[in-house]
């Protein structure tokens, strides 16, 4: 296991940093000599403990995820209303905020693409469908020009209609870009702040240190004894053989 599972993925990069910074803290504490553990297998015994901790920390956990729902839902309802009142402002030849003369040309830039097209079309199939007569009308090529005059005009509508889309869209990616953790509104960043320190002062460090304390620190195997060889001189381990006894009965 790599990361916590009761998170969210979005704030696994937190629960991560917040690990990171308890694990240092109480390995610098660490008065008792070299600490049993290092910092990989605290991180790990932390990861796999991710549901322990993050339910110690719950209740603000909760509160942070509940003020960012809201928030992002009030966002997405603010910008569909924009988005709403947008098209109706283009439909209906007035801009937001705007003049006559703006609504004028939000009414040109939605209507000359289609305009355009329909009078191209009618022209170009007109002249053409003259042009198959023998001997052609007069008034055949003049139509097939005026259609492919309005087909002209069509495609460079259509093509300063892209561009603008374009930079729209860009310019919305330029703003998701900045909406950042650190851009977001103040209440969401406190509790994201109080949900942060409770994690790291009330589950990770006690954590860590518990499992600390619970692990015997290793001690380092004592050498083998080695026996001294014996110096000097020593009775050897044999005896004589006995003297013969004599025959008490035997004469001299």
């Amino acid at each position: 296991m790599t990361t916590a599972p009761h998170l969210l993925n979005e704030d696994r990069p937190d629960f991560e940093r917040v690990l990171t910074t308890a694990i240092r803290t109480v390995l610098d504490d660490w008065q008792d000599g070299e600490s049993p553990l290092n910092g990989e297998q605290l991180r790990t015994r932390a990861l796999a403990a991710g549901d322990e901790i993050s339910a110690v920390v719950a209740q603000e956990y909760d509160t942070y995820c509940a003020l960012r729902a809201r928030t992002r839902d009030d966002a997405r309802e603010s910008a569909r209303a924009r988005e709403n009142r947008a098209f109706g402002y283009a439909a209906m030849g007035v801009a937001e905020g705007a003049g006559s003369g703006a609504g004028l040309l939000a009414v040109m830039a939605v209507l000359t693409p289609l305009l355009a097209g329909a009078a191209a079309v009618i022209f170009l199939l007109i002249g053409y469908l003259l042009g198959a007569i023998s001997p052609e009308p007069g008034i055949a090529h003049p139509l097939r020009t005026v259609g492919w005059f309005f087909a002209l005009v069509t495609g460079a509508a259509v093509v300063l209609g892209g561009i603008g889309l374009l930079l729209t869209a860009l310019r919305d990616s330029s703003a998701a870009i900045h909406d950042t953790p650190d851009a977001m509104p103040a209440d969401v960043a406190a509790a994201r702040d109080a949900w942060r320190d409770a994690l790291l002062t009330r589950a990770m460090l006690p954590f860590l240190t518990t499992a600390l304390t619970r692990t015997p620190t290793p001690t380092p195997p004592s050498p083998p004894a080695t026996q001294l060889p014996h110096l000097g001189y020593s009775r050897p381990d044999f005896t004589s053989p006995h003297p013969p006894e004599r025959d008490p009965h035997a004469h001299g």
